[in-house]
């Protein structure tokens, strides 16, 4: 059980002391009750906004389906951001909602943005080794060479100590594959072509382990459910 005002707070429906508004005007109910106080202890599960049950009151998990142009962070000055793409709501929960990894502003595809720190922890931690699915277009001729080279483990990029873990690829057209890493190395994807003389052209992440984009359209999000870390 946690204080009213607490709760609508930490989801970004209100401050602390908007929430005596909220409840002067009756708009929130817990187990279906007009409630009164707004530091009255609750169960979130059981509380409504308008009707409405709170929004993730545990925590929330999104995919994005990012457009090229924007960029991970939320500093305006480097150009438009993921977040302007999201709900205002999200932006005044707390913790704050935050991306899991990133794509550069050159990049589209599959994020996930979550307001619980530990899902950040065990999705980009090295130790869990979640398959990444990417589809890139270079500025040449692939060769099936490379399906070998980036498969052996031993590939080493520029300023690294240790070399790429094995990664798949799979070459789709002359100047498309589509590349499965189990890492998330600073531009890995685009240095791993480059450090063989393809330069990307163009780069997409179709998949982040369990989850994959399928019809969700570019720059819109969709809540999923959790899954465990492959």
């Amino acid at each position: 059980m946690r204080r009213l005002d607490q709760v609508l707070s930490s989801l970004g429906y209100c401050s602390r002391r908007e929430a005596v508004m909220f409840v002067k005007n009756g708009r929130v109910k817990h187990n279906g009750l007009v409630l009164t106080k707004a530091d009255q202890k609750v169960d979130p599960h059981a509380v409504t906004v308008d009707d409405e049950p709170l929004e993730a009151p545990d925590g929330l998990l999104a995919m994005l389906h990012k457009p090229v142009g924007y960029v991970c962070t939320h500093d305006g000055n480097e150009g438009p951001t993921i977040y302007e793409l999201l709900p205002d709501q999200w932006l005044r929960r707390n913790p704050a909602v935050t991306s899991v990894g990133r794509l550069d502003k050159d990049t589209s595809g599959l994020l996930l943005v979550t307001d619980i720190g530990p899902l950040v922890h065990r999705y980009t931690s090295p130790k869990a080794e979640i398959e990444k699915t990417y589809l890139a277009e270079v500025d040449r001729d692939l060769e099936a060479s490379l399906i070998e080279t980036f498969a052996k483990g031993d590939l080493m990029l520029r300023s690294e100590e240790k070399p790429c873990l094995p990664a798949k690829l799979e070459i789709l057209a002359p100047r498309t594959a589509r590349l499965t890493i189990t890492e998330g190395r600073y531009h890995q994807v685009r240095r791993m072509f480059a450090s063989q003389g393809w330069q990307v052209e163009k780069l997409h992440r179709e998949r982040f382990g369990d989850y994959t984009l399928d019809d969700l359209a570019e720059g819109e999000w969709r809540m999923v459910g959790m899954t465990k870390p492959e």
